[in-house]
């Protein structure tokens, strides 16, 4: 059932699989979302004030050349949509949830992969009475009501187009029907775009535009498959918003992370608190000083000295393909890495979060019947502008640790209720 939920949408296969979804109390399941909601405000204001304008914003970053486009003409606009897909990256640590990253992202993994897991518990679970056991946020409902409450507040028809490509699904068009079936069933009206199809979602008679729609790719994704992203820019122009807007990808950013660590001029005192408590200690890597603590410490220095404590994270990256864990990593390796941060700015070190461990019953390949495992969940509590989507979660089924990533270490997934 799982395996036929996840079929035909580029998802790698599994050899361990839940049997279970996996269960928190449900005051810790509002802690994600009422917690990720306020972190993500801090986030995306210490990301707007890096800059007064997208163009100070992309030198402040020093953001790479291809992420240079796609903005839309209106800054207000650009701006006031950046956060309207959302999913934090958070363990649970020694001393309660932490928060590694932020996705700022329309193309971030989770939403069709916790719809299709919940599926499942949903029939499995079912009383016959349509009652379950567990509460959960479904993932497809809240993307629909953003795309309501977008539609009313921009004043344009409720038509969504769905940008994205089969060639980053598989050769399959499967993820992207599934959703936009929903949506059609929901009170709005969807359509899956290919980029060169693009132009039909503009260039036609005003009843039959889709003034509003979900931007599932990213460019280095597209560079890599050769997909233009000249269709895109045109939509753009022509009046189609497509969310997340490109200045998502400052938020995303894991400096923003370093300077929310750091501490900015207008936080308050309660908003100092909340990222001491949830957020580890992030820095921007440079030759300079900072705090670790009440202590006044060189950073390269104290990189260099706590390597086992650490994590090197690139700027951007995906898949934890530009993650380097200290503890993990030879110590010349270590330095190399290091001088190479400092050089580019680019870079952040972080403090490494033990993650705690609880048992999930799993299924291996040709088992006929589960069994229990320890894992180390990676919760990834979704929002749509602003709402609790449900809670996807990655591990290694396996007991095993690492940098945990479907696509890149070919982790295990599954999704998170509440009891």
């Amino acid at each position: 059932m799982l395996r036929h939920g996840m079929r035909d949408i580029g998802w790698p296969h599994q050899t361990l699989v839940p049997a279970a979804p996996l269960v928190l109390p449900r005051a810790s399941y509002a802690e994600l979302f009422r917690v990720s909601a306020a972190l993500t405000e801090l986030v995306r204001r210490t990301a707007l004030e890096a800059a007064n304008t997208t163009a100070g914003r992309l030198a402040a970053y020093r953001m790479p050349e291809n992420e240079h486009q796609l903005f839309v003409d209106d800054p207000f606009v650009e701006e006031r949509y950046a956060d309207c897909v959302v999913r934090p990256d958070v363990v649970i640590g020694p001393d309660g949830p932490r928060f590694l990253e932020f996705n700022v992202s329309g193309a971030l993994g989770g939403t069709m992969e916790t719809h299709s897991r919940m599926e499942v518990w949903r029939q499995l679970y079912d009383d016959g009475q349509g009652r379950l056991p567990f509460a959960y946020h479904d993932s497809f409902a809240a993307r629909a009501a953003m795309f309501k409450h977008l539609s009313a507040e921009l004043g344009v028809a409720p038509r969504v187009a769905l940008l994205g490509s089969a060639r980053d699904q598989g050769g399959y068009t499967r993820y992207f029907d599934v959703q936009a079936d929903y949506l059609n069933h929901h009170g709005l009206s969807a359509r899956f775009f290919e980029p060169e199809d693009l132009h039909e979602a503009w260039d036609c008679p005003p009843q039959l535009r889709y003034p509003i729609g979900l931007r599932d790719f990213t460019i280095p994704d597209w560079a890599e498959l050769g997909i233009d992203t000249a269709p895109v820019q045109a939509a753009l122009d022509n009046g189609c918003l497509l969310v997340t807007t490109q200045t998502s990808t400052f938020l995303s950013s894991k400096l923003t992370m370093g300077m929310l660590s750091e501490g900015r001029p207008w936080m308050s005192g309660a908003e100092r608190a909340l990222v001491d408590r949830y957020l580890p200690w992030t820095r921007i890597v440079g030759d300079r000083s900072t705090t670790r603590g009440e202590r006044k410490v060189d950073l390269v220095r104290y990189a260099l000295d706590h390597r086992a404590g650490l994590v090197l994270k690139e700027a951007i990256g995906m898949s934890g393909k530009q993650v380097l864990i200290g503890r993990d990593t030879e110590p010349a390796d270590w330095e190399a890495a290091v001088a190479a941060a400092v050089a580019t700015g680019t870079s952040i070190v972080q403090e490494f979060v033990a993650p705690r461990t609880c048992t999930l019953a799993m299924i291996a390949d040709g088992a006929d019947e589960p069994h229990d495992a320890q894992v180390a969940p990676v919760f990834g509590p979704l929002l749509f502008g602003g709402r609790p989507a449900g809670v996807f979660s990655r591990f290694f089924g396996d007991g095993t640790d690492g940098i945990v990533s479907i696509l890149g270490t070919r982790s295990s997934d599954n999704c998170v209720v509440a009891v």
